[in-house]
């Protein structure tokens, strides 16, 4: 077997929350890419219906689930019938990641509560029972998106770094827990990318400024070049990469 075969995803069944565009769309496109049928989920149904025509015209296979992840049984019963559909589940992508951009002193407990839940729980709650499929199989790939943010602080931007630092704990726990059952867990901490919910930075004139001042690279990330780690992670090219967090920012997070 070359090493180019080891990025095959042949006859793998993946789930990507948050599919519908931007990176989720971008690493689903990837997983179809290299032979995966991916199940897309998001809040909106007609995202996710353009998004699936989108990867099955150029030849992907892919079909939508329209869902809120903060629903916790909404989620269990996706993963259920997921798995009674396909009979596996090999690749779960948590991507889904609000953002409420407000001092600790704003927040209600209510409003943390929320976003924890969308952030965090979701995840715990799809890879607890993801990983089971997984461990019955004897094989899995578990992928969540944290962000630099997970290590990084900024003021005014109080709850999402807890949420994603906590995935980062969750990352490894199952690496822990699930890796003797040939299931692998990583992250993907992505920096600067100019996504549709990113527009109104990435064209800002201060913020075009910041990145050449800040990243490496002097730019914002562009959606698909998220793809190639999520397609590595997610292959058997990985296959002895568990617990990890792949920085994909342009070494934004490395600058003095």
């Amino acid at each position: 077997m070359s090493i180019f075969d080891r990025f095959s995803l042949a006859g793998r069944v993946a789930l990507v929350t948050g599919g519908g565009r931007g990176l989720g769309f971008e690493m689903a496109r990837s997983l179809t890419g290299a032979g995966a049928h991916v199940i897309l989920t998001g809040r909106t149904a007609e995202t996710l219906d353009q998004a699936v025509a989108a990867i099955e015209n150029e030849g992907g296979k892919a079909r939508a689930e329209a869902f809120d992840v903060a629903d916790i049984e909404a989620g269990r019963a996706v993963i259920a019938g997921l798995h009674k559909a396909h009979g596996r589940l090999d690749i779960l992508i948590n991507n889904v990641g609000a953002r409420d951009r407000r001092p600790l002193a704003a927040f209600s407990d209510a409003d943390i509560l929320q976003l924890i839940q969308t952030d965090l729980l979701s995840a715990v709650s799809l890879s607890r029972d993801a990983a089971e499929i997984m461990k019955g199989q004897g094989h899995g790939r578990l992928i969540a998106v944290t962000s630099i943010i997970g290590s990084m602080a900024l003021p005014g931007d109080a709850i999402y770094p807890v949420a994603k630092q906590g995935l980062t704990g969750l990352v490894r726990s199952l690496a822990v827990e699930y890796g003797a059952y040939g299931v692998t867990s990583n992250a993907i901490a992505p920096g600067m990318f100019a996504t549709e919910t990113n527009a109104a930075l990435s064209d800002n004139p201060d913020m075009i400024s910041f990145a050449r001042q800040r990243v490496p690279l002097q730019r914002w990330g562009r959606p698909e070049e998220i793809a190639g780690a999520a397609l590595f992670l997610a292959s058997d090219a990985a296959s002895f990469v568990n617990g990890h967090v792949l920085t994909v920012d342009g070494g934004m997070s490395i600058r003095m």
